[in-house]
């Protein structure tokens, strides 16, 4: 599988199907933030289907539509994309920038520094 490479609003439908596991075209379009046409979605995901992001299964008359890479790994190497590209390779870089958000609870603050104490081999 090649890297995701996708348009904003080709993300968008794919965040919805790894948000649910699978959808229709109705489905997709009840769940964007974006009022699209039924046909641009489902031009949205013929497109994704040809680049092999996702895969249709028939489903009555219409198809429901399978995830092919999951989001972990599409956002592994997205984060390893921005931490090249705006961080010069730099993992210590991108970390700060994401630890310095204002708008972290606390308990997420704690939740990621038990993740760091479990990786360095510490007690949380």
């Amino acid at each position: 599988m090649t890297d995701l490479h996708c348009p904003p609003r080709e993300l968008a439908v794919m965040s919805v199907l790894w948000r649910l596991g699978s959808a229709t075209v109705a489905d997709v379009r009840a769940h964007l933030d974006e009022d699209l046409a039924y046909t641009s979605v489902l031009s949205a995901l013929q497109t994704l289907e040809k680049k092999g992001y996702v895969r249709p299964e028939p489903e009555g008359r219409a198809y429901r539509y399978f995830p092919t890479v999951a989001a972990e790994k599409a956002g592994r190497r997205a984060i390893g994309r921005i931490r090249d590209a705006i961080f010069q390779g730099s993992s210590e870089r991108l970390f700060a920038q994401l630890v310095s958000d204002k708008r972290l609870s606390r308990a997420e603050l704690e939740r990621m520094r038990a993740l760091l104490a479990e990786r360095l081999g510490d007690e949380p």
